[in-house]
């Protein structure tokens, strides 16, 4: 592993839900969600901090979300907004490097292994970043540091909100060794289930599979589970990356046996890939259906069409025809996800020291 690198996660504290408490006063101090209203048949887009306390979170149906919080309060999503003040913050980051890559609206991965500024510390960066984004757009921002895009990840999401993580080289193997198998960023909780089915609690145990048996356990992401169970991550940051998908997924804590189920569940899904679809101001021409069988078996299905779409209607009429062409008899669902492709050209615009800042970090 490389310790020469220095990379920053950045990641905007609820962003959607703190802009609208940020730009409302009425929505202060309340458990807000972003997304449509449950008569609507509406979809939580971003929850705050004060309705993720009740269970609630991103791509969940509004109607479930207000049975677990009756005083939740809904706003509009502002997409136009939010893409705004995204503009705002990556021209903050572009002050220090140009090796900026886009996540999201809200997320992004910097390498400032060399800065502009010629700043020795990456941790003076990153503090310089939070407090320049709460001057000049009053949100909070938690961010993470290390030699990885793994680790720093990791690191960003440890002490949210307003958080600021550390993860020094010389201690990034202790910190995946200790690290629960449920909190690796890449590791779902269907995956995270049948890791602990095959004894594997943490990162320690993690590292004790082979290469080999892990791929055989869970195909092509195996590669990646070994390497970051060893704190290794190769990836580069890719500025102006380019998208070649967007969509979600949900993984069920039961599989799913009834096809109406399923569809309704493709409503909800669809929803969250239209409000995506929004956010990056753009529409896709193919659809593909992903289903993830009980035994682990995965296929996909695919159709284009002619003109580009983006809403949740006509998403969803194409998933519920693939969906149609599976065979399900007999059969148990754990994972539906929809993504479009062939998009019209969419780009993707309180601290905790873990050691001491001894080698440039």
């Amino acid at each position: 592993m490389s310790s020469n690198r220095k990379i920053l996660h950045v990641d905007l504290d609820a962003f959607y839900a703190s802009v609208e408490q940020r730009d409302n006063p009425r929505y202060r101090d309340k458990p807000l969600v972003v997304g449509g209203l449950p008569q609507e048949r509406g979809v939580v887009v971003a929850a705050s901090y004060g309705a993720r306390k009740f269970g609630i979170h991103s791509a969940m149906p509004s109607y479930l979300a207000l049975q677990k919080c009756p005083a939740l309060v809904f706003a509009p999503p502002r997409f136009e907004v939010y893409r705004s003040i995204s503009t705002q913050i990556h021209a903050i980051f572009k002050r220090y490097t140009d090796l900026v890559e886009p996540v999201a609206l809200d997320e992004a991965y910097l390498d400032v292994s060399q800065n502009k500024l010629g700043l020795l510390y990456a941790t003076t960066i990153a503090k310089q970043i939070k407090a320049a984004i709460l001057a000049e757009t009053n949100l909070t921002a938690s961010a993470g540091v290390s030699v990885n895009k793994f680790l720093a990840k990791m690191a960003s999401g440890m002490n949210k909100p307003n958080g600021l993580t550390v993860i020094l080289p010389e201690h990034a193997v202790d910190f995946v060794a200790a690290l629960p198998i449920e909190k690796f960023h890449g590791i779902g909780q269907v995956t995270a289930t049948k890791m602990h089915n095959l004894g594997i609690h943490n990162g320690a145990d993690l590292k004790q599979y082979s290469q080999t048996d892990l791929v055989r356990h869970f195909g092509k992401a195996g590669h990646f589970y070994y390497l970051i169970s060893r704190a290794e991550d190769n990836r580069i940051v890719e500025p102006n990356r380019l998208r070649k998908s967007i969509g979600a997924e949900t993984s069920f804590t039961k599989d799913l046996n009834d096809p109406q189920v399923m569809l309704l569940e493709l409503e909800t899904i669809a929803q969250t890939v239209e409000h995506r679809l929004e956010s990056y101001q753009t529409l896709g021409r193919t659809i593909t259906l992903k289903v993830k069988f009980a035994d682990y078996e995965r296929i996909t299905r695919s159709k284009t069409v002619t003109a580009a779409v983006g809403k949740a209607e006509a998403i969803n009429q194409v998933a519920r025809e693939l969906l149609a062409s599976v065979s399900l008899e007999g059969r148990s669902v754990r994972l539906l996800g929809i993504s479009l492709s062939n998009l019209d050209g969419a780009t993707e615009p309180k601290a905790i020291q873990l050691c001491l800042f001894e080698s440039g970090y």
